[in-house]
């Protein structure tokens, strides 16, 4: 199976996407549930830490890591070069499909599993791989599950959760011929059957990466479904990508950070597996790949570092709380977004990848309640960057150059002129009084729809005086 459609979706539609969600009781219903599950299980698996200081731990160990990510990326491709995994660097998606592509090309290869991997989404690399003749086949259930629909991932790390058993039933029933039932074993353990040959039959395996060590040279992969166990050790050849923030600096860091990983996507204390990848397989060992390589994707990243502020994006351990937690996101699900990345983490990521000219209403598709920011287990403080980037979309502030490519695509003339002449006018006390009365006088004139803000709200209407006009009316 081979994906056969480019999933480029137009991102300025946020809109009318959004609205067609919240219009779909089936949708709302099924990331209602969902979410309200995943939040009730990460209350409870916290239950007993000391969660705030295990945040601010987390916190400190990515800033740490991007405070020398230039040194600790040359100390991990040293440490992975020694350990003989061949390490390559792309400056965008396009150029890691083709480092891909080469290696496939190199090794005759005809068919790739894929392990979950976001930024593979990211890199399109799926339908790439088929315009070139190659397979690709989605070896993670849901994200099998989104490739059978010839969809994209809903969520991070559970990228079906916008379908019911009985939508997954019909499914699989329609693409694979399996029985219709809504019995969850049956349905894996068919997924199960039909993934393991092409597990076997593999030229080479495709997976993310969780974390990287730079002191040990060490891959680390999270996950519960074995899958990405066999897609790195089953193929003779394994592909590892990932974004070039990904690198810690020790495995000790990398205990904290899982322990808030699993309990922040899932609830789960621990995942069912833990990978470690240091090398390919040994002359006296008897399984395990011939070739590892890995590709570090900057695709922007470089940029976001540069900026003091908006470096705080590349904390992200792609666990999917803020999404779980955000009352946006929980009512348009993620296909609303039209990007690799939804919800809040989406809306400070993606518009460094395409531009605010493309991504202008990811910023303010928010409505600033907080809670994304108060369940980042690394603390990341989105609200105040969906903040900063609402100020380079409509021009890029004085305090902050501007660094997202694209800014000031919201930027409208007259609004800027409406907001000089209110400036003026209440610098100006005589003006602003007169201007008031005015309006009192004329308060009949009023219109009743004041743009977008009146569409679920009530347009506030005009007193018949002034606030200087009664006080005055006291004192007589």
């Amino acid at each position: 199976m081979t994906d056969s459609a480019h999933h480029h979706v137009d991102v300025k539609q946020f809109h009318p996407r959004a609205r067609e969600a919240i219009g779909n009781p089936k949708i709302r219903q099924n990331f209602r549930r969902a979410m309200d599950g995943l939040m009730a299980k990460r209350k409870s698996a916290f239950e007993g830490w000391d969660l705030e200081t295990l945040r601010e731990l987390g916190a400190n160990i990515r800033l740490r890591a991007l405070a020398n990510l230039p040194d600790l990326l040359e100390q991990l491709e040293q440490k992975l070069t020694d350990n003989g995994i061949k390490v390559h660097w792309a400056v965008d998606g396009d150029e890691a499909c083709r480092i891909i592509r080469d290696i496939c090309v190199a090794r005759d290869a005809k068919s790739v599993i894929k392990g979950k991997s976001m930024v593979s989404e990211e890199m399109e690399l799926n339908h790439y791989l088929s315009g070139e003749g190659i397979e690709a086949l989605e070896s993670d259930l849901g994200e099998y599950i989104v490739q059978l629909a010839d969809e994209t991932p809903s969520h991070i790390i559970m990228p079906a959760i916008h379908k019911n058993t009985g939508e997954i039933s019909e499914l699989m029933h329609d693409k694979t011929g399996t029985d219709l039932s809504n019995d969850v074993e049956y349905l894996t353990a068919s997924a199960r059957q039909q993934l393991r040959e092409k597990f076997m039959n593999a030229d080479v395996g495709v997976s993310g990466v969780n974390f990287a060590v730079a002191e040990t040279g060490t891959l680390c992969l999270v996950e519960n479904e074995g899958n990405g166990r066999m897609t790195t050790t089953v193929p003779p050849c394994h592909i590892a990508v990932t974004g070039i923030e990904k690198v810690v600096p020790s495995l000790e860091d990398v205990s904290a950070l899982l322990a808030l990983l699993t309990r922040s996507a899932t609830g789960q204390h621990i995942t069912t597996y833990f990978n470690m990848i240091s090398g390919p397989r040994k002359p006296e060992e008897l399984d395990g790949p011939e070739e590892v390589h890995l590709v570090l994707v900057d695709n922007g990243r470089a940029t976001i570092y540069q900026d003091d502020e908006l470096l705080d994006t590349l904390r992200c351990i792609r666990c999917g709380a803020c999404m779980n937690h955000c009352p946006v996101y929980t009512r348009v699900g993620g296909h609303a977004y039209g990007t690799t990345y939804p919800g809040p983490i989406g809306k400070i990521l993606m518009p460094h990848m395409v531009g605010l000219d493309e991504g202008r209403h990811l910023p303010t598709a928010s409505s600033l309640c907080g809670a994304c920011g108060e369940v980042c287990p690394v603390k990341i403080p989105i609200p105040d960057l969906l903040v900063r980037l609402r100020q380079e979309s409509v021009d890029g502030d004085k305090l902050h150059p501007a660094r997202v490519r694209g800014h000031g695509a919201k930027r409208s003339s007259l609004e800027a002129m409406i907001w000089k002449g209110w400036s003026w006018m209440h610098s100006n006390a005589g003006v602003y009084r007169f201007g008031t009365g005015l309006a009192t006088r004329f308060r009949m004139l009023q219109p009743g729809k004041a743009g977008a803000w009146t569409d679920y709200r009530t347009a506030p209407k005009l007193a018949s005086k002034t606030l200087h006009e009664r006080m005055k009316e006291r004192k007589q």
